[in-house]
């Protein structure tokens, strides 16, 4: 039999029993959907969390800190001594200490991180809205604070950047030659500030001044660095190197590829859900394909009286599977795609409403859907094997009688 022929034969149920082979493409669509939207949900949500808080150059950063060395120190020095170390490309100081700061007729202490403009980048942080300060004289009067913090002076974010009267009383720690804290120093800036930048966090009042005026009072001493490599290859080797010198390490990348595992864990979870439907669905379609076999008895004994052999009649049924598969899978991508995207518009709608930010919570990446429909034909294949051996196999003479 050309196979030509086994494909007319093949694609007849659409004309002879439509409504039964298209309900049946529409169950394997469902299965399929549901699979596609569970995981498409799961990418999305890594996608939009781990988007939250990398950066490109977040990921080729490591967080250096004394711990709790003793007699340990991270100044120029150190600095200096790192900046040597084959693989290291940029340092970036964080100097943090207690400040008052004043608005108006509102004053409270909080936590003052001073930093470079390179440490945004490295820290991988995000602004809400506004800008970042850059490193140049003019902006040495701007500041970044978390919104926790304008809730606590009574700003609004939507005009906060129009208030230029800030102050700050810093209070700096006095240590002894063995780097014990003795008590603290105040000092008052005798510059007026302006809110350039928001960070949304909600559970922590701080606020990011420029590195330049901690330099300007001889601070010798950092909080932490962040060291920027070259290559990702190099952060393990340039981790080791620090880690020898007695400073503790952290890398963002290790966090990343923590919540990446627990985001991979969170996928199969939800795929399992969809493949549950999928066999239901694979049943559904394993009926039908039963109940054809048994309408068909009497026409395959006259296509084998005919010439047509068992692996033409083999032929015809798979590829009556391999259609429908095909096309479940197809229907399963409109099915889930559709519904993401409706679930999607439902949640940013909800979100405007509440004043809150548009968000995508859907992401299918191009290969997964290639997959779905391979997927989706490869069942549909397994499922037609038995009705198509069973009609392989039938004896004509048999076939003819049977009513």
């Amino acid at each position: 039999m050309l196979v030509a022929d086994i494909l007319r034969l093949s694609t007849r149920m659409f004309r002879t029993n439509r409504s039964r082979t298209i309900l049946t493409i529409l169950g394997i669509s469902v299965g399929i959907g549901t699979i596609l939207f569970l995981v498409s949900m799961g990418y999305g949500l890594q996608r939009l969390i781990l988007g939250q808080i990398t950066t490109s150059e977040s990921l080729l950063s490591l967080d250096v800190s004394t711990g709790d060395a003793a007699g340990l120190k991270l100044n120029n020095e150190s600095v200096e001594d790192i900046k040597k170390i084959a693989g290291v490309e940029k340092i970036s100081p964080l100097v943090s200490i207690t400040s008052q700061m004043n608005v108006s007729d509102i004053s409270s202490e909080l936590v003052t991180d001073f930093a470079n403009s390179d440490y945004f980048n490295l820290e991988g942080t995000m602004l809400k809205k506004g800008n970042f300060y850059s490193d140049s004289e003019q902006d040495m009067n701007k500041i970044i604070i978390s919104s926790s913090a304008l809730k606590l002076f009574n700003l609004d974010e939507n005009n906060c950047f129009d208030n230029k009267k800030i102050g700050f009383t810093l209070f700096l720690p006095d240590k002894d030659e063995n780097g014990e804290k003795l008590s603290r120093n105040t000092v008052k800036l005798d510059q007026e500030f302006q809110i350039i930048g928001i960070i949304e966090e909600e559970n922590s009042n701080y606020v990011y001044l420029p590195f330049g005026i901690i330099q300007k009072l001889n601070v010798e001493d950092y909080g932490r660095l962040k060291v920027k490599v070259d290559y990702k290859d190099n952060l393990n080797p340039v981790r080791e190197s620090i880690i020898e010198r007695g400073y503790m390490v952290s890398a963002l990348s290790d966090i990343i590829e923590q919540a990446n595992q627990i985001f991979r864990t969170a996928q199969i979870v939800l795929a399992l859900f969809g493949i549950i439907a999928l066999l239901v669905s694979a049943i559904g379609m394993f009926n039908t394909m039963t109940i054809a076999l048994l309408e068909r008895t009497q026409e395959i004994g006259i296509m084998k009286t005919l010439g047509a052999t068992g692996m033409d009649i083999w032929n015809m049924f798979l590829g009556e599977s391999f259609i429908i598969g095909f096309f479940g899978g197809v229907g399963g991508i409109i099915i889930g795609m559709t519904g993401g995207e409706v679930f999607n518009y439902g949640i940013n709608f909800l979100a405007k409403a509440f004043g809150g930010e548009k968000i995508d919570l859907f992401y299918t990446p191009i290969w997964f859907i290639f997959f779905v429909i391979i997927f989706s034909t490869v069942v549909g294949l397994i499922t037609g094997i038995y009705p198509a051996s069973r009609a392989a196999k039938i004896n004509c003479l048999e076939a003819l009688r049977y009513k």
